[in-house]
């Protein structure tokens, strides 16, 4: 199927006022600005779309307008950029760029936007990639090792560690949670000085997944983990040095699971502020 085709698929339903696409109709007809969000535009002879309030004053072709917002698309619906360039028939590199750009900008997004998390929260590492399963804190050679906070109907927090130790752990429970929060952890050693930020309640893995007495559990961030792995297996790989992108960009995801991703990722590339 070629470019044109899908473009005209992707256009008629982005045009529909009531799904997640709608917010791009107008950029779409050429009606307003992808920087700003300005109604004062003007289409050039050249087929630009040029804002004309003061302020802003950009323009960007109309024809590569259209296919970048293509790829926003196909990055939301987590399309692999090798089954996008084959659908759209376009140059797989041009694909990778705007998705490595994305996700260099949704890394950044995450890290700052965070507070620090309070409550309930739940804490857990993760092994990532490599062939070899290993026991917590060995084995693991060839993994990346995540470390997870969540806080209880709230948000995620990742972090990629080089190690487990309680000195890694802790500097970033200090630094991303408020002190008095409750800590739900497994007994795993390195949490053992939690007790002195707040209430520390464990569950034993080895023996339950839910403390029948207590009813302490980590199931939320156990289900971020399958969120994750779920969302990294479209990719069918990651490199190490690219992983804590592709790590923030699921985070995000999952941070913003309630609102319109697809509108959010259009204002983190284009850097389009909605009013």
């Amino acid at each position: 199927m070629g470019f044109v085709t899908i473009w005209y698929n992707y256009t008629h339903m982005a045009y529909g006022q009531n799904n997640v696409f709608g917010c791009v109709a107008n950029f779409l007809r050429g009606k307003k600005c992808i920087f700003c969000g300005s109604f004062k535009v003007c289409r050039t002879q050249r087929g630009y779309v040029r804002c004309r309030k003061k302020s802003c004053g950009k323009q960007k072709s109309f024809k590569q307008l259209k296919k970048e917002i293509a790829l926003v698309q196909g990055f939301y619906q987590q399309q692999p950029a090798y089954r996008l360039s084959r659908d759209l028939g376009l140059d797989y590199q041009s694909i990778t760029r705007v998705y490595q750009r994305l996700r260099e900008a949704l890394y950044h997004v995450a890290e700052l936007e965070g507070k620090k998390l309070s409550g309930e929260i739940e804490l857990d590492e993760a092994y990532f990639g490599g062939r070899r399963k290993g026991k917590r804190g060995r084995g693991a050679k060839g993994k990346s090792i995540v470390f997870g906070l969540l806080e209880r109907d709230g948000r995620v927090y990742t972090r990629v560690v080089e190690h487990v130790s309680k000195e890694e752990l802790m500097t970033i429970i200090r630094k991303k949670t408020r002190k008095g929060s409750v800590y739900y952890t497994d007994t795993f050693r390195s949490y053992n000085s939690l007790k002195r930020l707040g209430k520390h309640h464990t569950v034993n893995h080895s023996k339950t997944m839910v403390d029948k007495r207590t009813k302490n559990h980590i199931n939320g961030i156990e289900g971020f983990w399958s969120f994750a792995k779920h969302i990294l297996y479209n990719y069918r790989g990651v490199s190490k040095y690219h992983f804590p992108m592709y790590l923030k960009e699921v985070e995000y995801r999952y941070n913003h699971r309630n609102e319109n991703l697809f509108k959010l990722f259009i204002s983190i590339y284009f850097g389009y502020v909605s009013h």
